[in-house]
């Protein structure tokens, strides 16, 4: 968190993540001299409750996922103040990606009419998907005001 600028709320936390951002994942890479993988990514989440993204089976993004056991991931936005909330936490659970769950994700960042041909096009260029659950456990977050860099 930046030096004065306050953290935000439980609830301003939730209601930020509940918006359809881009995150940025980052897992652990696994090789010595090399940074985590940090990728932009959609992800879903319920407020107290679990945080949840997907990947193509057999991805790297899947096996560094699979190999480290948690994940990180940043969402900030910079229109109409900076605002960032970063959560990192252990994975609880993966499973097969359904057809329904791709929806969920699909809709919160596509218009209606959009959903069912990204789902066709998803499924045709990158095959069948995994679902990684993460309980959040980690939490950084501020608001740093309304102008990110001092008028002249």
């Amino acid at each position: 968190m930046a030096a004065g600028s306050p953290a935000l709320s439980r609830e301003e936390r939730d209601q930020f993540l509940l918006e359809p951002h881009i995150g940025a994942l980052s897992v652990d890479s696994g090789e010595e001299g090399r940074a985590p993988l940090t990728v932009p990514i959609w992800y879903q989440y319920e407020p107290g409750g679990e945080l949840w993204v997907t990947t193509a089976v057999g991805s790297r993004k899947a096996k560094l996922l699979t190999a480290a056991g948690r994940f990180s991931l940043m969402v900030d936005r910079v229109e109409p103040t900076v605002r960032y909330v970063s959560v990192e936490g252990p994975i609880v659970g993966s499973e097969p990606c359904t057809r329904e769950r791709m929806r969920e994700i699909a809709a919160r960042y596509l218009p209606a009419d959009k959903v069912e041909a990204y789902l066709d096009y998803s499924q045709a260029e990158f095959g069948y998907s995994l679902v990684f659950r993460m309980r959040p456990q980690r939490w950084l977050s501020a608001e740093l005001g309304a102008s990110p860099v001092p008028e002249s």
